[in-house]
């Protein structure tokens, strides 16, 4: 496998401000929704511009979180972004990391006469199934990453090897995740299902974890993944390496690192395909450096598949 940058883009919004901690990308309208684990706005990014969406509403007056103001414990951390469908009608399925409890709830966006219409659910009690399904305790419980598979969605445990357990997913059904969400159904009565576990291996000493996943044609999936030198889910820390995995089921096919960029290897936290051609898949890619009010990177990525 071998991965090629074409091209790189800063995401601010229009009046100039930035998009941080860019965490989870899929497409909405035309263009693409991309969401932050540092703040309740998302991110509209189309071709005449990048405009705000309030998914959730303020945490204690608060909008954006960061650890050196001490709110970190206070954000949504939504991870994932995933392509669904709302009573027939496209939408975006965000969700929490559950690394926290408050971390555990899931929005729709989806559009109404060209604007972005949001609901929240909360789902914690799905989130302590995917824990005693995947046997992860509480604390060490950290879903980064989806890639929707027809009508199911593989959702991903980052896993942390410094902690003792590897990367690891669960299938649930989209239309019972969409309900439980929506109020419809009890988040209790969404079925989990078909555990999963991943062997990325080491950089540097340092695990390879999962940060997003995408579904292709062929039922492979791409992973996104990064070798973060941390002790638990919630604390950041160094990233060695960052690197896309292709996998088959449990069965790792070919890792290759993500190039780095002006020579800084860059956290991809979210993947979104655009086209595939082939063995070529054209990939969009957000970067969440954690770096406080840094701006986030979006790459297009050429994958050049074995």
């Amino acid at each position: 496998m071998r991965i090629t940058v074409d091209d790189v883009r800063t995401l601010t919004f229009d009046d100039g401000t930035p998009v941080t901690a860019a965490s989870a990308i899929a497409p909405l309208g035309e263009g693409w929704l991309v969401a932050p684990d540092d703040s309740t706005i998302a991110a509209w990014v189309r071709p005449g511009g990048v405009t705000p969406v309030r998914v959730l509403p303020p945490v204690e007056g608060l909008d954006h979180f960061s650890e050196p103001a001490g709110t970190k414990h206070l954000k949504p951390d939504l991870e994932v972004a995933c392509p669904a469908e709302v009573d027939g009608e496209p939408a975006v399925l965000l969700l929490g990391s559950g690394s926290t409890p408050r971390r555990m709830r899931g929005v729709l966006v989806r559009l109404v006469d060209g604007e972005p219409v949001v609901q929240a659910g909360e789902l914690g009690p799905l989130y302590a199934a995917v824990g005693r399904l995947l046997a992860v305790p509480a604390e060490q419980l950290n879903l980064e990453g989806a890639s929707r598979h027809g009508d199911t969605v593989r959702w991903f445990h980052r896993g942390n090897l410094a902690a003792g357990a590897g990367p690891a997913s669960v299938d649930v059904p989209l239309a019972d995740l969409v309900a439980a969400v929506l109020g419809r159904a009890g988040a209790d009565e969404v079925a989990v299902s078909a555990p999963r576990s991943y062997d990325l291996g080491r950089v540097a000493g340092v695990g390879l974890a999962v940060t997003d996943a995408i579904a292709l044609p062929d039922g492979r999936t791409l992973l996104s993944a990064a070798a973060e030198d941390t002790p638990n889910a919630v604390d950041d820390g160094p990233v060695v390496a960052a690197a896309l995995a292709l996998v088959d089921g449990e069965t790792v096919l070919d890792i290759a690192a993500v190039p780095e960029v002006e020579g800084r290897v860059h956290k991809v936290e979210g993947l979104a395909l655009r086209e595939v051609e082939d063995a070529r898949v054209h990939v969009l890619a957000v970067v969440d450096d954690d770096v406080p009010g840094a701006p986030s990177v979006q790459l297009e990525l050429r994958v050049e598949l074995s």
